[in-house]
Formats: structure tokens, C-alpha cells, sequence
């Protein structure tokens, strides 16, 4: 019995020392080396150049230098419905479009450049304040056509007009002449809607019109400013102007920010470039009114007031103020002002300016 309790006893004491011994400390765990992650070199992106060359005195647009002091080429555009789409008339620096008889409006595209032109047409005939709109630029007048009163004034003004049906200005064969019947266009659509002509076109044949002149005279200065934002100060909104032209015709342009652009509509649909097949977009649009009245002669012609002056809009940038025009008859600029009397600086792009009569109710949203 005393051999098992001592047995018992030094197995409790070996037990009692097992439990208060202390462990040896665990090997230090070695971690692999790890490498310092590169920071990469992060380089600046230079800053853009300004662009310092020459620019298109009707946009502020660049523009090839022998373009600068040439005479702009104004072109009359068909724009009843059946006629359209027009073609070019995205490129031109200024549309001007303007009622005409039965409420019908046509619209006079000036280029100061062709380089790059496509097509541009249909091509259709003048009335008289379509000149003063060319002379006012000096331009260069093409056209297809035109009232009496028209043909009256161009021999009367010394405009310089090449003229498709009584001029020596026509083919009926593509890029015949300065102006042809396009054949596409005669296979659907009425024989006075297909003349069109092109930017190459014309520069190839005003090469060897050595009578016509080509240049500004010496000191001519265009009266049109640009700065790269023309959006007007203290301007109210203007996302959507509404233009009545007449009870036939009514224009729209929207303001889409992302672009900086006023896209046209008309007839309730987009105001499309039949050669791109995209939206007319223009940085500018200007409103002047102006009275428009009927000759009373048996074709409904009209005749609008361009020498007396008036109200109007200019847009730009999503907001419009208020300006006042005027124009010397029937071969000086127009001019733009504010209401205090400063004029208009428009923002670097194309300018659209419609004419309307004096009662048109045109609204902004």
C-alpha cells in the first residue's frame, strides 16, 4: 500500500513540474524579401498650342491663307420640301434664310473658303434682297435664274452674278460647267430642283474667269468679331428658339451643350446636309425682323425692308439677349448692336440669321 502511495506521489510531482516548466521560444519565421513597387513616372501633358494662323473673317474659323481677302461666294439654296435634302449647306460660314412668295423661304449659303466643299445645291433663282445679302459681303453671286426685278437690280448694282439660266453658267452633263442638272437628283426629283454645283467645281472654273474679280479692294475690313466663348453676358435662356417664318414655315433650333451647337430643324424634322446626312449645327443664330410686303404682282412676289433697320436676337451658348440692326442700301454690312449700343461679338463658328417679318411671334424656352 506504501509502495503504490508513493508511486502515486512522484507521478503527481513529475506532473506539478511538467506544467510549471517553460517552452523554448519558437524559431523566428524568416519572410521572403519583398521588392520595392516602382512609382511610375507620371509625365504632363503639354498644353495644346494655340492656334495663331489665319481664320475666316465671316466664322473665326481657320481657314488657308489665300482665302483670307477673297471674295466670299454666295449661293442661292432651294428649301421647299420636295427639294430637299439641300447639300453643303453645312459648310457654309452664313446661312441667311428669308421668305420668299407664298410663304416659302430659300436661303443664300456664303463661303468664304471652298476648300473641301462637297456638292451644294439645289441651286434656284434670285430676288433682289438675296443681293443686298451677297453685296453686303462683297460676294461673289451664283445662282440659277431670278425675277425680273432681280435681273433688273443685278445690271443696276453691278452685282456680280453668274447666272445658270440666261448666263453661259450651265451643263447638262455632271461638272460640265459651273453649275449642272445633277443626275441623281433628275432621276426623282422635278428638273428645277437639281442644279447643283461644287467647291471644286468652282474653284476650277473661277481660275479662268480672268474678268471677274476675285479679291477685296485694298482696305475692305468685314465688321464681324469673334471671341472663343460668345455666349452673351446677362443673356436669358435660350435652349429652344422657335422662328415663324410664315404660315408654310416655322424653324427650330435646340441647344445640345455638348457640342456648343444650335442643331436646326425644319418641316418637324431635323436640317439635314444631304452629302453627310447630319444635323445642321451652327454656333450663332441671329433674328431680324423687318417688314415684308407683297409686290401685287400676279407671281406673289415680295419685297423685304433690308435698308431700314430694326429689333431682333442674337443667340449664342444657350442665351439671347436683345440687339438692333441696320444696313446701308442695298450694298453696305449689316450691324448688330445691343441695346447699349455695343456691337455684337459673335462666337467662333458658323452664324445662321433668319429674316422675318415684323409680326413674327419668335419664342424662346
Amino acid at each position: 500500500m506504501r509502495a503504490k502511495l508513493l508511486t502515486l506521489f512522484l507521478a503527481l510531482l513529475l506532473l506539478l513540474s511538467a506544467c510549471s516548466g517553460k517552452e523554448d521560444p519558437p524559431a523566428e519565421e524568416t519572410l521572403p524579401a519583398v521588392s520595392p513597387t516602382p512609382v511610375a513616372e507620371v509625365t504632363a501633358e503639354p498644353s495644346p498650342t494655340p492656334y495663331d494662323g489665319p481664320v475666316s473673317p465671316l466664322s473665326g474659323l481657320p481657314i488657308g491663307e489665300k482665302w483670307v481677302n477673297r471674295r466670299p461666294v454666295a449661293i442661292m439654296l432651294n428649301n421647299l420640301k420636295e427639294a430637299l435634302p439641300q447639300m453643303g449647306q453645312s459648310q457654309a460660314d452664313i446661312i441667311y434664310e428669308v421668305p420668299a412668295e407664298g410663304g416659302i423661304t430659300r436661303m443664300l449659303g456664303v463661303y468664304q473658303s471652298l476648300d473641301g466643299v462637297g456638292k451644294i445645291g439645289s441651286i434656284r433663282s434670285a430676288r433682289p434682297y438675296y443681293l443686298e445679302l451677297a453685296l453686303g459681303h462683297d460676294a461673289i453671286f451664283i445662282h440659277a435664274g431670278g425675277s425680273e426685278d432681280a435681273y433688273s437690280k443685278i445690271a443696276q448694282w453691278g452685282v456680280a452674278a453668274l447666272d445658270g439660266v440666261r448666263g453661259p453658267y450651265m451643263s447638262n452633263t455632271e461638272n460640265g460647267n459651273l453649275m449642272w442638272r445633277d443626275p441623281e437628283r433628275r432621276k426623282s426629283y422635278s428638273l428645277e430642283h437639281t442644279v447643283v454645283t461644287t467647291g471644286d467645281a468652282i474653284i476650277e472654273r473661277f481660275a479662268g474667269y480672268t474678268n471677274l474679280r476675285q479679291e477685296h479692294k485694298e482696305g475692305y475690313v468685314y465688321d464681324m468679331a469673334f471671341t472663343e466663348d460668345g455666349t452673351p453676358v446677362n443673356g436669358s435662356p435660350a435652349a429652344q428658339i422657335e422662328v415663324p417664318f410664315s404660315n408654310y414655315k416655322t424653324g427650330l433650333f435646340t441647344y445640345d451643350a455638348d457640342s456648343g451647337l444650335y442643331l436646326a430643324e425644319e418641316y418637324g424634322k431635323a436640317y439635314i446636309d444631304g452629302n453627310t446626312g447630319e444635323q445642321v449645327g451652327v454656333t450663332n443664330v441671329v433674328v431680324i425682323k423687318t417688314a415684308c410686303r407683297n409686290t401685287g404682282d400676279s407671281l406673289g412676289h415680295i419685297t423685304v425692308d433690308l435698308s431700314s433697320g430694326g429689333t431682333g436676337y442674337f443667340a449664342c451658348g444657350g442665351k439671347v439677349i436683345d440687339l438692333t440692326w441696320s444696313k446701308s442700301y442695298p450694298d453696305g454690312q449689316l450691324h448688330y448692336k445691343d441695346l447699349d449700343g455695343n456691337p455684337i461679338t459673335f462666337g467662333v463658328g458658323r452664324t445662321y440669321v433668319c429674316v422675318v417679318p415684323t409680326n413674327s411671334q419668335v419664342s424662346f424656352s
